[in-house]
């Protein structure tokens, strides 16, 4: 997890100024925790929780398409619009002569021309972004949701491939859109998407190794390789990596060992997006029902407590 993304940027990216207090009230509407979020950006809970306090007003334009993704929601949703940025720009204060208000207001437009050209001329275009998003935990022999979603910059719409590697022992299942190159026991997988302005999701499902011992981690790994100004990019996918294998449900996000309200929905529309992948509902849609469950590692299956 890179905790550095909350220091001075020294890279071309152009920087974004944006709005915490729309941040906090999207996660909160959306009932994201700050580490949930914290995961698919790829930075720590220290940085969220700046980013929400406005304590970094503005950050690289790539945290921040990984942030409106992980968010779920489109970029200027999150932004500060130019009323905003005006109203907490410093203003003249009382006194001052016309000619020294002018003179500022010739080095701000000549700053202004001097910043186009700069980003005109010296930054490169950018890539577009890709953003692995985990379930929590997974569980011994059990079929787990997985999804890498990749946002498009207007300067970049050209195809891509997605590269990914699951842990060691975990399988390959299914997936939307299907992979372009996979071998069956194989535990990698390759995408081959089209030039196109739309944003894109790969929604796929493994098999987690039934001898993976409980109380581990296990590593997801994955590239992006991209073309952009006709030269190629490769770009590591951002986002979550790690998962806890132990006997607790992928849908059961806070470990607690039941579905509740708040964590059925969020399943519902995660296992309807991804209907034919092989996850399994009528076990979601009964624990929920239930008091709870309970894990037999013995027969690698949950069950219900009525």
């Amino acid at each position: 997890m890179d905790s550095s993304a909350d220091k001075p940027e020294k890279s071309l990216s152009p920087s974004v100024a944006i709005d915490g207090e729309k941040i906090r009230a999207v996660r909160e509407t959306k009932k994201l925790t700050q580490l949930y979020v914290a995961n698919m950006v790829g930075v720590t809970t220290d940085t969220i929780s700046r980013w929400e306090n406005n304590r970094y007003p503005t950050i690289k334009r790539e945290n921040a398409d990984k942030l409106a993704s992980a968010l779920e929601v489109e970029l200027a949703e999150i932004l500060k619009t130019e009323a905003e940025e005006a109203t907490s720009a410093e203003m003249p204060v009382a006194g001052e002569s016309k000619w020294k208000r002018a003179g500022m207001l010739l080095i701000v437009v000549g700053l202004a021309i001097i910043g186009a050209a700069y980003f005109t001329f010296v930054v490169p275009v950018l890539h577009p972004a890709a953003v692995r998003k985990l379930p929590p935990f997974a569980a011994p022999g059990q079929i787990i949701p997985v999804q890498i979603k990749v946002s498009r910059t207007r300067s970049n719409r050209e195809g891509f491939i997605i590269r990914e590697k699951f842990p060691p022992g975990w399988r390959f299942v299914a997936s939307l859109p299907s992979p372009a190159a996979w071998r069956e026991n194989a535990e990698e997988a390759k995408w081959l998407i089209p030039a196109g302005n739309a944003p894109v999701t790969i929604s796929y499902t493994v098999l987690v190794n039934p001898q993976a011992p409980l109380n581990t981690g296990a590593e997801f790994s994955g590239a992006m390789v991209a073309q952009a100004a006709g030269t190629g990019h490769t770009e590591t996918i951002g986002g979550a990596r790690s998962i806890k294998v132990a006997g607790i449900h992928w849908a059961d996000t806070n470990g607690d060992g039941r579905i509740d309200d708040n964590e059925i929905m969020p399943a519902y529309y995660l296992t309807e997006e991804m209907k034919g992948l092989g996850l399994d509902w009528k076990t979601i849609e009964a624990i929920w029902s239930a008091r709870g469950y309970t894990w037999d590692q013995s027969k690698k299956e949950f069950v219900v407590i009525k």
